[in-house]
């Protein structure tokens, strides 16, 4: 095997995990985060030789997840719609995962109003745990920057609550519509 190749996926193999997570959250299902996660892969093993510093791996490879993901909603708009599945929990006998699930979908709903980029900075920050510098790192944007986009993006979400709280939706009767006319 040529030695890149192996060096690509030596270096990916302690990120794989975390990075192949991210992608189900970002893409808001298994399914279509298994896509994303290969389609980032594989940009990833072509750019692999641009790479300078092995150190920089780790935001390289995510940049690369983000801007696939970006790039994957970009176009006519029936492709920015996200698909409003939830995965199949497992829960003991007995106890009742209606508010795991009512959480769910609020924040779905919520990360539904974000720009892909947006819900990307927001998942890396909130779910992921990466700190504001890395993610300024990420971006190549100043860290203040980086908090402005962040509180913007948090306060789009907490309106977008807001707003279907002040029309009293409830997040069931909008997983009841259908996800696209055939």
């Amino acid at each position: 095997m040529d030695s890149k190749i192996e060096l690509f996926w030596t270096l990916l193999e302690a990120e794989h995990p975390k990075a192949e997570a991210f992608c189900r959250r970002l893409a808001g299902n298994r399914p279509d985060g298994d896509d994303l996660y290969q389609d980032s892969l594989l940009s990833a093993m072509r750019k692999f030789d641009r790479l300078r510093n092995q150190t920089a791996f780790r935001p390289w490879l995510y940049r690369i997840i983000v801007n696939t993901f970006v790039s994957a909603r970009r176009g006519p708009w029936w492709k920015k719609r996200v698909q409003l599945t939830t995965e199949i929990v497992e829960t003991l006998p007995g106890v009742d995962p209606t508010s795991e699930y009512t959480a769910r979908r609020w924040l779905e709903i919520a990360m539904r109003s974000l720009s892909p980029a947006d819900r990307a900075l927001i998942t890396l920050f909130e779910i992921e745990g990466w700190s504001i510098a890395e993610l300024a790192a990420l971006e190549g944007k100043p860290v203040g920057t980086i908090k402005s986009r962040l509180s913007r993006a948090r306060n789009k979400m907490r309106q977008t609550i807001a707003g279907y709280l002040s029309n009293e939706v409830q997040p069931e009767k909008e997983y009841a519509l259908p996800q696209s006319e055939s």
